[in-house]
């Protein structure tokens, strides 16, 4: 499970604030695209905000917000207590040294032709680092990920998919980072080797006090790294509050849809899940005509 998280910190490291995201449309003259709508959320110093929802329910648009690379149509994105909606590129490269990712593939966001050590050295050499220093940083990060010395001289084709996540993890601890925004990174993972990277972002949060952003479909993932959950449904967040509330007794009928959907190992409790999320299914679709009659 995650690390307690101290609510008492003071002023949040993350602040967003009625953030509205749209996409101008293709079509002539049609209205734009509302990605995102009104979202509010904060993430506090060494805090995890899991952020949980299905495919194109806008989880990953708001972690590219924050990121700078969606577009801000209104609201804030606040962090160190200044205003990053609108910053400019020159902007974005110094607060890279606070603001990393994680995306969910590590082949594709790693470069294949870069041996490991020359990946994990490129943003050390950005930042103006020695490469004496920047040699010694990248045997460190190796070290605090888990994997040999001797990765430093191999290609990202040679690791398996769990240790291509580590050194994309390595990449973004590199500057040592006060929030990571951490993009479905276990999803495309086996179960087993899922465990063994949340249990490596959980040692990292413990040991450096980073925050993260942390975007999954599962509610059983976010459970277990997350301090505090917000579930998106269609643009909006339709439920916020601590991890175990959420992910074990939510109130919006969306995320109880979602908790139900998500299998457990036991057949008999896995079958009366099942059954559950269909008599929920009924139910709604009931109040949705009655509804409808009424109106």
């Amino acid at each position: 499970m995650s690390i307690p998280f101290d609510s008492s910190q003071g002023a949040p490291l993350l602040s967003v604030e009625n953030l509205v995201v749209e996409y101008p449309s293709k079509r002539f003259r049609a209205k734009p695209f509302r990605a995102l709508t009104d979202i509010n959320i904060t993430i506090g110093q060494g805090e995890t905000l899991g952020l949980v929802g299905e495919s194109g329910s806008g989880k990953t648009t708001l972690g590219r917000a924050v990121l700078g690379l969606a577009p801000v149509t209104a609201g804030k994105v606040i962090f160190e207590g200044n205003d990053i909606s609108n910053a400019s590129r020159k902007e974005r490269r110094t607060l890279s040294r606070d603001l990393q990712v994680v995306f969910q593939d590590p082949y594709t966001s790693l470069n294949p032709a870069l041996e490991i050590g020359d990946i994990l050295a490129e943003p050390l050499g950005v930042q103006g680092m020695e490469p004496a220093a920047a040699k010694k940083r990248v045997k460190e990060l190796l070290d605090q990920v888990g994997l040999p010395t001797d990765a430093i001289h191999r290609l990202p084709r040679e690791f398996s998919g769990g240790q291509r996540q580590r050194v994309a993890i390595a990449r973004a601890l590199a500057l040592s980072p006060k929030l990571i925004v951490c993009d479905e990174p276990v999803s495309a993972l086996d179960l087993s080797t899922q465990a063994r990277v949340l249990d490596l972002f959980l040692q990292i949060q413990k040991d450096t006090g980073v925050s993260y952003l942390f975007v999954s479909h599962d509610l059983d993932v976010v459970r277990h790294i997350s301090h505090r959950v917000a579930v998106m449904y269609h643009g909006e967040i339709v439920e916020q509050g601590p991890a175990e509330v959420v992910t074990r007794d939510p109130e919006h009928p969306y995320t109880q849809r979602l908790l139900l959907a998500s299998p457990v190992p036991d057949p008999d409790r896995q079958e009366q899940r099942r059954a559950d999320r269909h008599r929920l299914l009924a139910n709604q679709h009931s109040q949705i005509e009655q509804q409808g009659a009424v109106a």
